[in-house]
């Protein structure tokens, strides 16, 4: 039997390690053992690895250990609000006694409390692409000193749109750097950016695209759009755990968690029209168990990182096959069990068949259960929406 490495075989400095040990981390992941020494080494890098493997602090501690040694400032770009917040924290949690000092530039924050971090020198900018060319263009800092950057969830940045944004800070940024790129899946952009901006990178794939954990066991039901709500309700009826469910849109996230507080149940959406103060004490609710339910869209659950969701509900199925992956990679995490449900419609079929293409692997069809009668307060919840205004004499049925 291989013995498990530890932090202390990969190159890590004694001060680094010391805090990491504080702090619990004792057995690095698979993508953290085989990143750090490479990026301790001075390689650039695209690292493969789904959502919950431990990508964060698999840069984090190279770029602690690089800016500790010597002069310079390091960038992590990531696509959301949500995941900023998360790898500051990360940062924050293991740079104890360290003087490192970061600036995080997102939307929903003052534009002057930014400028006043950008222009304090900080050793760490971890940014949104566009909330970071609004302040180059204001030519508020400039990247000159910047010897370290870091694509995190390269690929989601590529899905929202952000390539454009990226390639433009890459080009303001000195020639001789570092950079990491980290993806859950390979697309021809991210090609494209390794060639252009990266020195022949060491690829590091902890797992094959599409790859979805053993230990999350996955179900879905061929249910009507009508039927979805009482689907909800029944499902959750069965499972008392910490649930995660997914909306393809922000109205239909509102509904949901209305309608899911209308069965008496605890549940909080986050969406791109939630402020960050509120998309901040959502997450905060939801990991001290204030809320049993989290509804999210894609782009607002990006960053969410809450080790204990027994249940992800796809609501909605995803626009594309890879965001099932990210989605349901949300449970199972630490080596526990998770379960990932879909509400799939009889036309959905052929997403099903792409998605099981794409994750090597049949999905459970499970016979829907007897659906109990919506009580009115359920469907009130659900109004105001077209797509909704006929659940007011909808009863639903069981299929055969």
């Amino acid at each position: 039997m291989t013995q498990a490495k530890m932090f202390d075989s990969l190159g890590v400095d004694l001060k680094i390690l010391r805090i990491l040990k504080e702090k619990g981390f004792i057995n690095p992941t698979p993508i953290q053992s085989q990143c750090i020494p490479e990026a301790i080494k001075g390689n650039d890098i695209v690292g493969i690895a789904q959502t919950g493997t431990g990508k964060t602090l698999a840069y984090s501690v190279p770029m602690l250990q690089r800016l500790t040694s010597a002069r310079g400032q390091a960038l992590v770009l990531v696509p959301t609000r949500e995941l900023a917040i998360q790898v500051e924290e990360m940062i924050f949690k293991i740079s104890k006694g360290l003087n490192i000092k970061t600036s995080t530039i997102i939307g929903g924050e003052p534009y002057h409390q930014q400028i006043r971090s950008l222009r304090s020198s900080p050793d760490i900018i971890i940014a949104t692409p566009g909330r970071l060319i609004d302040h180059l263009k204001k030519k508020v800092f400039r990247l000159d000193k910047i010897n370290m950057v870091v694509l995190d969830e390269a690929d989601r940045m590529f899905d929202i749109g952000f390539l454009p944004e990226i390639k433009e800070i890459l080009s303001l940024t000195p020639k001789e750097k570092q950079v990491l790129l980290f993806s859950a899946t390979m697309p021809n952009a991210i090609t494209d950016i390794a060639y252009a901006y990266m020195k022949i990178p060491v690829r590091i794939e902890v797992a094959p695209q599409g790859t979805v954990a053993e230990n999350i066991i996955q179900e879905l039901f061929i249910v009507d759009n009508r039927s979805k709500i009482s689907l909800l309700q029944s499902v959750l009826k069965e499972n008392k755990g910490t649930v995660l469910v997914f909306s393809r849109t922000k109205i239909g996230a509102k509904k949901i968690s209305r309608a899911i507080a209308a069965m008496d149940d605890s549940a909080i959406e986050i969406h791109s029209d939630r402020s960050l103060f509120q998309r901040k004490e959502a997450i905060r609710g939801f990991k001290s168990g204030k809320y049993r339910i989290l509804v999210a869209t894609d782009i607002a659950a990006r960053g969410i990182d809450v080790s204990n969701i027994s249940l992800v509900i796809n609501y909605d199925l995803p626009e594309n096959s890879g965001d099932y992956v990210h989605r349901i990679g949300r449970t199972g995490r630490a080596g526990s069990n998770g379960l990932a449900i879909s509400f799939v419609t009889p036309n959905q079929r052929r997403n099903i068949k792409q998605i099981e293409r794409l994750i090597k692997k049949n999905i459970s069809i499970k016979s829907l259960p007897k659906l109990d009668k919506v009580n009115q307060k359920v469907f009130d919840a659900m109004k105001n929406e077209n797509e909704y205004k006929e659940y007011r004499h909808y009863r639903p049925r069981r299929s055969r």
